[in-house]
């Protein structure tokens, strides 16, 4: 009897090929629906599942595959006399090569507006239970699940024999191909059901549903964060980073990709795209050193390059409005690693394409808004999973606990410093003015340390900016440091045991200080 394979993709790239690669290998091909279609419109000879099985299609297709003849003659092992003696009395045909790759339910669930119940029709059932059989007898059974697959196999098919270690490569690709699907759509169900289901105020919040992820590997990246560690990076093809077009420069290297993501991050608190206030952040090492609002984006862009020349020598920087000319020809005056923005238009591309080691990322503002607001982080042994702190700032809830009222200017700059504030390593300092950063204080062991570092980068200018800190006061010590530089507001969480001390400061100095409720804290 001739050995079989049998097809039946959603996917139909080589599958031509592949079928006339077997009937020259003198396969036998079974196929059903848009599958078979396709091979007969090829003029390729090909029985149908209905035929084979002796069964018609039923439920609108929903039943064609689940049927002994398709898994008895997948899962019987050859060398068992038993399994040989059963295929005899039930007249069931081996099937050598299995064929298969799923529905489309990524493709369909990744349109926003897709309805629930086209989402659950596109949930493959007959797909996997046929992957997954020709995967567990993959001693006997070849399973093919990616186009990519094809060539190899055919290639090791005209030498001879499939050998043991390509079988197993395949079955573990099939495996992790149905695992993938299978988290696929828990994630999708699980998005949907969000808020829609009650949880009964008995269970304990510290239960949980188990993390599953399914993040296609998008490229290996040179190393991780040093040239010892390797490092690949796995992201949603179409949410997010993942959906974002280098469209220049070198290969993004780990680090580039955490220092954009810092950076997106804290250009996004004054928007992103069509209508929102022109602003330039600059990064270096995951720190915004420069950010700054304008009244378009090469004005933004001047301001926060000057907050820190110093440091912005090498870093990153993030737009959050279209690239035009005049910003690119700030961007090609200094070094820098990469950029990001909405957009850039043709002269703007054509001046930054001088500078071809530059690397440019265009990000649509629709990817940011299919990203998923879970914030992972792994630790030994584990992952820690929050939302991510970027809730809009909420001016209203503040309270002024100063003597003194500030000014509408010092409002304004308070709420600048406190958007940078929450984007800075605790502890967390800013100093800012007029839209403006002046200095910033990162990752110190104390806050005095933080305002020290954050205060000698802003210098004479200082004096008449603001002050935020990303926790509370436990001493007075900040307060009357910034107040010895000039600095005339304060914006901090509160909280702290002994606020009325840093209050207390703040009226003998004459400093208006805000508290807003919420603190920021970054590690």
């Amino acid at each position: 009897m001739a050995p079989t394979a049998l097809l039946s993709v959603s996917n139909k790239e080589g599958l031509v090929p592949l079928a006339e690669g077997l009937l020259e290998a003198g396969y036998r091909l079974i196929s059903s629906g848009g599958t078979a279609a396709a091979l007969k419109a090829a003029g390729l000879e090909v029985t149908k599942v209905a035929e084979h099985t002796g069964a018609p299609e039923i439920l609108g297709g929903r039943v064609k595959t689940l049927h002994p003849h398709i898994h008895g003659g997948i899962l019987a092992r050859r060398c068992e006399p038993s399994h040989q003696a059963d295929l005899d009395a039930q007249g069931i045909a081996p099937i050598d090569v299995v064929v298969v790759n799923l529905y489309p339910f990524r493709e369909t669930v990744a349109n926003p507006e897709v309805a629930f119940d086209t989402a659950i029709e596109n949930i493959d059932i007959g797909g996997p239970a046929m992957v997954r059989a020709a995967a567990k007898n993959h001693a006997d059974v070849v399973v093919l699940t990616s186009p990519s697959q094809y060539g190899p196999f055919l290639e090791s098919l005209r030498t001879g024999a499939i050998s043991a270690a390509l079988r197993r490569q395949l079955a573990l690709e099939a495996f992790q191909h149905t695992a993938s699907y299978d988290t696929a759509i828990s994630s999708w169900l699980a998005g949907q059901l969000a808020g829609a289901v009650e949880v009964p105020s008995e269970v304990p919040s510290a239960v949980a549903a188990p993390l599953r992820l399914e993040l296609p590997a998008r490229q290996s990246l040179r190393y991780g964060e040093n040239p010892h560690q390797q490092a690949t990076w796995h992201s949603e093809p179409a949410a997010g980073w993942g959906a974002a077009v280098q469209l220049q420069g070198k290969e993004l290297s780990y680090n580039n990709l955490i220092d954009l993501d810092a950076a997106l991050a804290t250009v996004r608190e004054f928007g992103y795209g069509p209508g929102a206030q022109p602003a330039a952040v600059v990064v270096k090492h995951t720190n915004p050193c420069g950010v700054a609002i304008g009244h378009n984006g090469a004005a933004a862009l001047s301001r926060a390059l000057d907050a820190d020349r110093l440091s912005a020598f090498g870093g990153i920087v993030a737009i959050n409005c279209v690239v035009d000319l005049a910003t690119a020809e700030l961007l090609t005056s200094l070094f820098l690693e990469c950029v990001v923005a909405p957009g850039f238009d043709g002269p703007a591309s054509e001046r930054l394409a001088t500078k071809a080691n530059l690397r440019l990322l265009e990000l649509n503002p629709a990817a940011i808004a299919l990203a998923s607001r879970r914030q992972l982080r792994t630790l030994l042994g584990g992952v820690l999973v929050q939302e991510l702190d970027d809730q809009p700032v909420d001016g209203a809830a503040w309270q002024v606990v100063s003597e003194r009222q500030p000014t509408a200017q010092e409002l304004d700059d308070l709420g600048f410093a406190w958007k940078l504030a929450r984007h800075v390593r605790s502890n967390a300092i800013t100093v800012a003015k007029g839209g403006q950063s002046l200095g910033i204080g990162a990752g110190q062991m104390n806050r005095v340390g933080s305002a020290r570092l954050a205060l000698a980068a802003a210098g004479d200018r200082a004096r008449g900016a603001v002050l935020a800190s990303d926790g509370f006061f436990p001493f007075d010590d900040t307060v009357r440091l910034a107040a010895g530089q000039g600095i005339t507001a304060v914006i901090q969480p509160g909280g702290s045991v002994r606020d009325a001390d840093s209050i207390t400061a703040c009226n003998a100095l004459g400093l208006a200080m805000v508290v807003t409720g919420r603190r920021h804290f970054l590690h």
